[in-house]
């Protein structure tokens, strides 16, 4: 009965140290996979703000493209209404040129 008994013991003993080692490796492999995890996180965070910084660049880039063809045609449109303006007095500019050269 006593050898039973140190059996019995030896073989909790060689359970509970196959439990423990089984233990730890499962413990390393639930670490590794949750580090394998995080880094896919950090890395899907990375792409998503990479794609939200090239989208708002090209909002940018599409929104000062916009202002520049605007102010574009307004200085146009200001350029034109001079121009305009210049041509409508070019007559009266003559005019004034030619009575001052009579008049010398």
């Amino acid at each position: 009965m006593a050898l039973e008994a140190i059996q019995t013991v030896t073989q909790a003993e060689a359970k509970a140290k196959a439990d423990r080692e089984a233990a730890v490796v499962q413990a390393k492999q639930k670490v590794a996979d949750a580090q394998r995890e995080a880094k896919q996180a950090v890395e899907q965070a990375r792409q998503q703000a990479r794609e939200e910084a090239r989208r708002m660049m090209a909002e940018a880039e599409d929104k000062a493209a916009k202002l520049t063809q605007e102010e574009l045609a307004r200085a146009a449109a200001d350029c034109e209404a001079l121009r305009q303006n210049a041509r409508g007095r070019l007559e009266e500019a003559a005019q004034l040129i030619v009575g001052r050269v009579v008049e010398r």
